[in-house]
């Protein structure tokens, strides 16, 4: 489950990102932002000064602000307690508008953060939707190597000293690139994408039993690395036995499906036995796979033309 982030933390984290400045309403700075629970949620988390449908930010442009200035002291107000609402979690005034004590005093008075920036609207909106629902989307962390093999992202696993580690080095070797090792953290983008990327103190490191801690970087260079990818498919390590092994089921394969956060993904079991060459049979289980995305299914394809063969001589 994703952490609920403070006023505080989602201020400062947007404030090294975009020009915004808290100017009122701090003195409940700790208070939790609740995340959107759904997808559709998500478009709501900040927008347009909408008193019907609320928004969780409240953003005014020049055009909401001239329209208030129009109103009535009264009527003007009565919306201002509107949109400093318990509900509201924050309220923008963008275009570089001179904000008038009236904000001011209602922010203090409620504890609404007021913030204000010289982005116009629309860009503000675009660049803090962004950056929230990566804040706030649900994450967690797995045990295992990613790695960018032919442009997919692919999530080595399997139980310790298996060969993980040794498996991604020679992968490097053949120009595939590390994104993560031993603890890839995974964030869910969209309904059916998860984002993978590697934490800042692992960044470039891969642990190699017998080597100890290798910098990837130092030693194959830049291009060895990528920041991030979307995870499309899962590369699980296991030792078989004899009886094992015979029960692979020979067109199929060991294909699987494993749920993270709610997503489906692919899934291959490769067994390790000494001899076999692992990276090439992660390289031949992607190509695979991205024909399996295309429509082409070589099993069914290989089923399909015995049928043909029997009926044809039948």
């Amino acid at each position: 489950m994703t952490d609920l982030y403070s006023q505080k933390q989602i201020f400062e984290r947007l404030n090294q990102l975009i020009d915004i400045s808290w100017i009122a309403g701090k003195q409940n700075a700790d208070r939790r932002f609740r995340r959107a629970l759904s997808w559709s949620d998500r478009s709501t988390l900040i927008g347009h000064l909408n008193l019907m449908r609320r928004n969780r930010i409240q953003v005014l442009s020049k055009f909401e602000c001239h329209y208030l200035r129009r109103l009535s002291d009264i009527e003007r107000l009565q919306i201002l307690d509107n949109i400093f609402n318990w509900r509201t979690g924050a309220v923008v005034i963008c275009d570089d508008i001179e904000v008038s004590s009236e904000f001011i005093s209602r922010a203090d008075h409620k504890g609404i953060p007021l913030f204000i920036s010289s982005l116009n609207s629309n860009d503000l909106i675009t660049s803090v939707r962004y950056y929230l629902s990566n804040m706030l989307a649900d994450k967690t962390t797995l045990h295992g190597v990613f790695m960018e093999v032919m442009g997919t992202g692919v999530l080595i696993t399997g139980e310790s000293g298996i060969g993980k580690s040794e498996l991604a080095l020679e992968l490097i070797s053949r120009q595939h690139r590390l994104i993560a090792d031993d603890v890839p953290e995974f964030t869910r983008i969209a309904p059916e994408l998860l984002l993978g990327s590697c934490p800042p103190m692992l960044s470039d490191f891969l642990e190699v039993r017998g080597l100890g801690v290798l910098n990837i970087r130092e030693m194959y260079g830049d291009n060895a690395l990528k920041t991030n990818k979307y995870l499309r498919l899962i590369i699980h390590l296991k030792r078989m036995d004899m009886k094992d092994r015979q029960r692979i089921d020979r067109l199929y394969g060991t294909r699987d499906q494993r749920k993270i956060l709610d997503v489906k993904i692919p899934e291959f079991i490769l067994p390790v036995a000494t001899g076999r060459n692992l990276a090439v049979m992660v390289e031949a289980a992607v190509q695979n796979q991205i024909l399996l995305k295309s429509g082409h299914d070589a099993s069914e394809e290989f089923i399909q033309r015995q049928r043909d063969f029997m009926d044809n001589n039948a």
